[in-house]
Order: structure tokens, then C-alpha cells, then sequence
């Protein structure tokens, strides 16, 4: 299995930006996927989180109502729709796999994701 993130880059305080998560090697439709963070000097955090069919999704508070999380099964593809982007959200983003088929327990805790991809850097300037 390999999880490729894409998208990050430099932008201003309010400004939008797209990951994506491009995904192969396993069927990417039975499992549930996710997006961490990183800041310099913090561990990783959860962001947000999708369930195997995109119906169901979960944030983290700072993020909620600013970042959308959504999938395309035909594309093996998720997606991190980030808006009114702040500084505090300057990170390296990385996307992961669910250990699990067909589940969303416990959506927020690394451990129960097995595949990351190797992270893209994000950096907004106030």
C-alpha cells in the first residue's frame, strides 16, 4: 500500500488549498482514511477523518467549518479542502489508511491507522 500526499505549499493568512492523497496498492474503497498534522516542535494530531464510502466524516474542532474532507473511490483519492487557512495551521499534513475495513471507531487515534504517506508541508504566513 502506498499513500502519495500532494498540494501543500506556501500561502497567506485566509487564504485555500487542496491536498490530495493518492492511494494504491490496496482496495481503497473498504477502508476508512484520514488526514494528521504536524507542527514544528508538536506531535502529530488528528485533523480529520472519513469513513470507507465518504458518508461519514469527523473533524477537529480547531478545523471545523474551515476544512471539508472528502473521497473519490474511482480515483483511489481523498481530499483535504482547507479554507481561511491560519497560522496556527502551518504543518506537515499527512494522510493515512485505516488498519480496518469497514470501520470508523476510534477515528482520532493514530493507532488504528497502519499506512501513511510521507507528508506534505503547509506554511501560512500571517
Amino acid at each position: 500500500v502506498q499513500l502519495q500526499a500532494s498540494g501543500g505549499g506556501l500561502v497567506q493568512a485566509g487564504d485555500s488549498l487542496r491536498l490530495s492523497c493518492a492511494a494504491s496498492g490496496s482496495t481503497f474503497s473498504n477502508y476508512g482514511m484520514a488526514w494528521f498534522r504536524q507542527a514544528p516542535g508538536k506531535e502529530r494530531e488528528f485533523v480529520a477523518a472519513s469513513n470507507w464510502r465518504g458518508g461519514s466524516t469527523y473533524y477537529a474542532d480547531p478545523v471545523k467549518g474551515r476544512f471539508t474532507i472528502s473521497r473519490d473511490n474511482a480515483k483511489n483519492t481523498m481530499y483535504l479542502q482547507m479554507n481561511s487557512l491560519k497560522p496556527e495551521d502551518t504543518a506537515v499534513y499527512y494522510c493515512a489508511r485505516r488498519a480496518s475495513p469497514y470501520t470508523s471507531s476510534r477515528y482520532a487515534s493514530q493507532g488504528s491507522y497502519d499506512y501513511w504517506g510521507q507528508g506534505t508541508q503547509v506554511t501560512v504566513s500571517s
